[in-house]
């Protein structure tokens, strides 16, 4: 076993993946998160990992954008044959047809894994996911409320949540044939339990039991020679990982190193959702010194190296500092900012943004001796990453479910190991920002 890796993940958007890899890390399995498909170069010198994955962004695409960006994924992930490849989606499932299709990423992995049924788990209990004869629920400010009548995903303005039952959503997006394992299915033992009558089939899921019952078939029905596709959220790292660890099957490995002790630490947030306002706030109360962006600098005939060359000052002298566009929806900022960005014929606004944060926070790094940084914003987070080089995420420091304290890798030698925290705007508790910081101190 020791010769051949246990897992490996595509995360359908870049903050998903994280969540997928703090799973596996936290029963004790090295895993590093890649940008992109690894080269044999990287794969031989990170050998000793377990899991490896890829953060994309397949969820916000269209499937001919999809085939572009999952291809060199599957070829690279059929060549490393390990046991399992999961086609990691988010736990609420939000999906269509036309964008982000689910069931599209299916059929394309038919071209690599061509035989079996994938199995399909979106429940993940541990962060409030359930599904109930193929019906899934999601928690929400602490209550459980059906898929197609949940306050946000019902809404979603791209890929609206109105059908509860996931086969049927599913069977929008494939022709291939999808059956449930419900719970009473799972009441027997999982050697009794075929899977191969249709082609994709969804496992029920609302409590620690039905996970480890998940986990306990497929690990039973794994080949030794050919690699079984997954489709799931992250709870699929939750089941496996709790079944190698709880069964012996493989050991946990120490890390390298741990975070380090830091009086400086910077915050990028392009995120303008409520939570990352709350956040925001509660870090002004915690002594951050706040500096909202002006708008005017968006623009190229605006020379940012003074404004940027003041943060860095501030740096030195407040130690903690946040850099933020807007503090939530109602912010005035975002209204003015966009009028400037198409008086001065800028169109694709959001990708102009998340661009220029990912050069001035280059520019800062480049000259001033952090150590630690946090990006706040799914999207603004790939942008940053791109402009520092870093190839690769490891986690050093378990933070808020899906926003770990990573160590970066990246073949600058400048932002090598720098320590890196990315969360999407909807992600973390309000003292956020307060709990990165004092990582070492406190946690």
């Amino acid at each position: 076993m020791q010769n051949r890796r246990l897992l490996a993940f595509y995360g359908d958007d870049f903050t998903g993946s994280t969540d997928a890899m703090e799973a596996l890390d936290s029963f004790g399995l090295r895993t590093i998160l890649f940008l992109e498909p690894p080269t044999e170069e990287l794969l031989e010198r990170f050998s000793d990992a377990q899991c490896i994955g890829v953060a994309g962004t397949a969820r916000a695409k269209n499937n001919e954008e999809m085939e572009k960006e999952l291809t060199p994924v599957y070829k690279k992930f059929k060549e490393i044959n390990p046991y399992f490849v999961h086609y990691k989606v988010c736990s609420t499932f939000d999906s269509a047809p036309e964008v982000g299709s689910i069931g599209y990423a299916a059929d394309l992995a038919r071209r690599y894994f061509e035989s079996g049924s994938y199995p399909l788990l979106v429940a993940a209990p541990a962060l409030g996911r359930y599904t109930v004869f193929g019906n899934h629920f999601a928690n929400f400010h602490g209550s459980i409320y059906r898929l197609d009548k949940h306050p946000v995903m019902s809404k979603h303005p791209v890929t609206p949540m109105d059908e509860a039952n996931l086969a049927v959503h599913l069977q929008k997006q494939t022709k291939q044939s999808i059956g449930t394992i419900n719970m009473v299915d799972m009441e027997r033992d999982p050697a009794e339990i075929t899977n191969d009558t249709d082609d994709i089939m969804l496992y029920d899921a609302a409590e620690e039991k039905e996970m480890s019952w998940f986990a306990d078939k497929v690990w039973q029905d794994r080949s030794e020679s050919t690699t079984q596709f997954l489709i799931g959220s992250s709870g699929i790292e939750y089941a496996l990982g709790n079944k190698w660890k709880r069964d012996n099957i493989v050991e946990g490995k120490a890390k390298e190193r741990q975070p380090r002790d830091i009086d400086q630490m910077l915050v990028v947030s392009g995120s303008v959702s409520e939570v990352t306002k709350r956040q925001l706030e509660h870090a002004e109360e915690s002594g951050f010194h706040m500096e909202q962006l002006p708008y005017e600098l968006f623009t190229e005939e605006n020379d940012p190296e003074s404004y940027l060359n003041r943060i860095i000052e501030l740096l030195d002298s407040k130690k903690k500092v946040i850099l933020y566009t807007a503090k939530g929806t109602e912010d005035k900022a975002i209204k003015a900012t966009r009028d400037h960005l198409t008086q001065a014929g800028i169109s694709d606004i959001g990708i102009h943004i998340g661009q220029q944060l990912g050069r001035w926070t280059k520019y800062i790094m480049e000259r001033a001796p952090l150590k630690r940084v946090v990006i706040s914003g799914g999207d603004t987070s790939g942008f940053v990453t791109s402009q520092l080089g870093i190839y690769g995420l490891e986690v050093l420091q378990g933070i808020a479910p899906g926003a770990p304290l990573c160590r970066a890798y990246s073949e600058d030698e400048r932002f090598d190991d720098l320590e890196i925290a990315l969360k999407s705007g909807q992600l973390g508790g309000e003292g956020f920002f307060e709990n990165v910081f004092l990582a070492k101190k406190t946690y």
